[in-house]
């Protein structure tokens, strides 16, 4: 369907990638994974034609559509959310007025008179049904409507005129056009960034189902886990290709890096011993074409490079004083702006320690919610008491804008630091969040968007609050810079409120859900987000008079190591039942496998550290005078000892294999 030939791309005399070759055929789903600025959103825009690469070339047949969503920037103007929804099927829309047009011209002729021109005119005519008939145009409007439905417009929006639509709801309207055209290969670059998690699950739901081929960039692990089936990894300049999703990726990722360690390993031995026979015999003439053999041979060794290991990045927040046990309380809260009522009536306490996601569809007031939480708005209505000793940090989209443009990212940072956070390294704080090397030198003025919002957090984050209150915080992340955000929180020792949609994120952090609904009271469920999830489903297969197990979600929220999703037909428990019996399955089938690698691990170090001595002894020419037999005696043992070093090395590599071949096996069920 299409290729790509060796592909490649500078900026600035950075390598984005190179020699980059791979094809996806129809109904092919791949992910691309990678910090940001690595190049993905690149490759995308090369694909859809965007842009062009510096060398190779994009391949596809005549007949295949190429459609891309970008990650922001996209408006809509001059007419209704219907009839901009209408423009996905321009090409239908014309064949209709082509149609009126040919009957108008019908009309006008004489079956008789005009008999040629006529029948010229009806076999148009009959081509143009017979092409309207196979688009099904009767179909067009309740397709729009499902569309619209599920990317969460409502009936009443549907005649509202595009431009009174917010940035976010401007990026849906350019997705359910993309939806609507159906196009052969469907390019979305992070397509949830201004979704709730609804209208994420119906997404997700809605893309299993497509059938294109779909090129996906997101930082939402459990979409991806869920719905690729391929991975392109973009690191340090080259692309690696993973047969299975993100799970998979990562998984196979670290079988690989240990390969690769091993193999280093293997040849800095290698190098050492023949750097040592070089150093050795370097100033024998008699030896003098064997040392230039073997210096010969290093320089022409292709050296093993470790790439550096950035998931070792680490932040912790500065620790807040203990706050009191109650830190926020509301009061019949109510919050109205103009006519539309947002909150009526709203009673809660947070309690120090909380971990709460906030959830809901766009408009709910989960922001609203937020902002009041943190006292930036008033309510309209009701009573807001903050704890005793309760400090808050507040995170929202807007910080950006708040930042000083003519400060440094590094000067930004350090203002916003404390004593005790100054004494922690800001530059690896900067670089968990993506500004590394000379990018903390960089003028605020010259940020894009996504980076001020990092940097926004980054700063807050320095704050000694023992409450947060984050607003989206992972929208602008990547993997790496979540993973590195999600640790320190969950290491934190206050307590916190996020709104976020990603379900991947949360689940590890929080353990009890808000939920927002327009114009209903707000409820609240314990447990993760998947808790949240799995309860919704049986409320509506209740609610339907189903048993509900085929309706539960999890399929949406928990990825499985090769492409697909959880056992079907399973509830939650049933799963994870099965997952622990698997784990036990797994752990019995490594044991006896460790044991045997920490034997030969444990003999190589013994033999390793003998060599290493009768090696010292061997190379004092004073040992063979005064100590004539033992120094036979120690030869002899160093030849018997590199053999049996060259044993341990091959029974430690063969029991790697073994472990390896476990747990790929595991991994596959």
């Amino acid at each position: 369907m299409l290729a790509a030939d060796k592909l490649a791309i500078q900026f600035g005399g950075r390598t984005l990638f190179r020699d980059l070759s791979f094809t996806v055929r129809a109904k092919d789903r791949l992910s691309l994974a990678g910090p940001n600025g690595a190049g993905k959103s690149t490759l995308l825009k090369i694909i859809a034609g965007i842009e062009q690469p510096d060398a190779g070339r994009i391949v596809k047949a005549r007949q295949v559509t190429v459609g891309y969503l970008p990650q922001e920037g996209v408006r809509h103007e001059g007419c209704s959310l219907f009839t901009e929804a209408e423009k996905a099927f321009g090409d239908v829309l014309k064949l209709q007025d082509q149609l009126t047009e040919v009957e108008a011209e019908l009309e006008k002729l004489d079956p008789v008179t005009d008999a040629d021109a006529y029948a010229d005119t009806l076999e148009v005519f009959g081509d143009i049904q017979l092409r309207l008939e196979h688009h099904d145009v009767a179909k067009m409007k309740p397709r729009i409507e499902t569309i619209l439905s599920g990317l969460g417009f409502s009936h009443a929006d549907f005649e509202k005129a595009t431009e009174t639509f917010s940035g976010g709801w401007q990026m849906r309207i350019a997705l359910a056009k993309l939806l609507l055209r159906e196009p052969s290969v469907l390019l979305l670059d992070e397509p949830t960034n201004h979704l709730d998690i609804e209208t994420v699950q119906w997404l997700e739901q809605w893309l299993r189902g497509y059938g294109g081929c779909i090129i996906l960039i997101s930082h939402d692990k459990s979409l991806l886990d869920n719905l690729s089936n391929r991975t392109l990894a973009f690191e340090s300049g080259q692309v690696q290709h993973y047969a299975g999703n993100y799970s998979f990726f990562l998984q196979e990722r670290e079988s690989r890096r240990e390969q690769l360690e091993r193999a280093y390993k293997n040849q800095q031995r290698e190098i050492e011993k023949t750097e040592q026979l070089i150093d050795r015999f370097r100033a024998k003439a008699t030896k003098a074409r064997m040392v230039q053999s073997r210096i010969k041979q290093l320089d022409k060794m292709e050296r093993i490079e470790l790439e550096t290991d950035e998931s070792g990045v680490d932040f912790r927040f500065p620790q807040p004083e203990r706050s009191g046990q109650s830190v926020i309380k509301l009061e019949g809260i109510g919050k109205t702006y103009g006519s539309n009522q947002v909150l009526k009536g709203l009673d809660y306490e947070i309690e120090r320690g909380e971990r709460i996601a906030i959830v809901g569809v766009n408009g709910a007031g989960k922001s609203t919610f937020s902002r009041i939480l943190a006292g930036t708005e008033a309510a309209t209505t009701g009573e807001r008491t903050v704890g005793h000793k309760v400090g808050i940090a507040y995170f929202s989209q807007n910080h950006a804008d708040e930042l000083d443009p003519k400060r440094t990212v590094l000067e930004t940072i350090e203002k916003g630091a404390t004593a005790a956070a100054v004494s922690m390294n800001l530059r690896t704080l900067l670089g968990a969040f993506l500004f590394r090397g000379d990018d903390v030198f960089k003028s605020v003025g010259v940020l894009s968007g996504g980076e001020r919002s990092r940097l926004a957090l980054a700063r807050m984050l320095l704050q000694p609050a023992n409450f947060l209150i984050l607003d989206e915080p992972t929208n602008h992340l990547d993997m790496q810079s979540q993973e590195v955000l999600q640790r320190a929180l969950a290491d934190y020792s206050g307590t916190y409120v996020i709104v976020s949609h990603n379900r991947s994120f949360l689940d590890p952090i929080v353990t009890k859900v808000l939920e927002f609904i327009p114009h209903q009271p707000m409820r609240v469920f314990h447990g993760n987000v998947s808790d949240y999830l799995e309860k919704k489903a049986e409320e509506m297969a209740a609610a339907s008079g189903s048993s509900g197990k085929g309706a539960s979600p999890k399929s949406s929220s928990t990825g499985s190591g090769g492409g697909g999703g959880s056992d079907s037909g399973l509830n939650r428990k049933e799963q994870r039942q099965l997952e622990a019996k698997r784990r036990q399955e797994k752990a019995t089938a490594l044991k006896p496998l460790t044991a045997k690698l920490e034997q030969a691990e444990a003999a190589i170090a013994t033999l390793e550290e003998e060599k290493d001595t009768l090696t010292k002894k061997l190379l004092d020419p004073d040992f063979f005078k005064t100590q004539p037999a033992e120094a036979t005696t120690a030869s002899e043992r160093l030849h018997a000892a590199e053999a049996e070093l060259e044993a341990a090395y091959s029974d430690w590599s063969k029991v790697s294999e073994d472990i390896e071949a476990v747990e790929a096996k595991f991994a596959e069920s």
